[in-house]
């Protein structure tokens, strides 16, 4: 959990424009779209809905097409070992039980009764029907400011 907790902080703010939820897939149990947690680099990029960010380390840096982050920001890290281990959502991005950024907190806790809290402050929960995964929630003034759909195992940030 620690370690993405310190990427979202690093990243910066992610900010994006995107179609209205109702024609997006939901981020989780196991991906967003076809683009799905493990998946390899190369399976990733056959899907031609990622597009190159940065690498560095044991792990690459992307965006989705449909949602390009800005300068210094990227969607989603691959790992060289584990495929793709973080996806970060983005504007109309909602989780299956309905979570997205700028939901409230108390709408986080009913949807997430199992949630727990970092030491870092940062909430988070074992996404359900996934257990090899997590979500995380950064929040601001009461509302999701980030949310992070990552793999229990990920290597990309420390």
């Amino acid at each position: 959990m620690r370690k993405v907790l310190v990427a979202i902080l690093a990243g910066g703010a992610l900010v994006a424009t995107g179609t209205p939820a109702l024609a997006q897939p939901a981020l989780g149990p196991y991906g967003y779209g076809v683009i799905k947690l493990g998946m390899s680099l190369k399976k990733a990029r056959g899907t031609g809905k990622i597009v190159r960010k940065g690498v560095g380390g044991p792990c690459s840096g992307w965006d989705l097409k449909q949602y390009p982050t800005g300068r210094g920001s990227v969607g989603l890290y691959i790992s060289k070992k584990r495929g793709v281990a973080v996806i970060f959502a983005q504007k109309g991005m909602k989780t299956p039980e309905g979570v997205g950024l700028g939901s409230t907190m108390k709408q986080v806790r009913r949807a997430y009764p199992r949630l727990k809290t970092h030491p870092s402050e940062f909430p988070y929960v074992s996404v359900p029907r996934n257990p090899k995964a997590y979500y995380a929630f950064i929040t601001e003034k009461g509302a999701v400011r980030q949310l992070v759909l990552a793999l229990d195992t990920q290597d990309c940030v420390n």
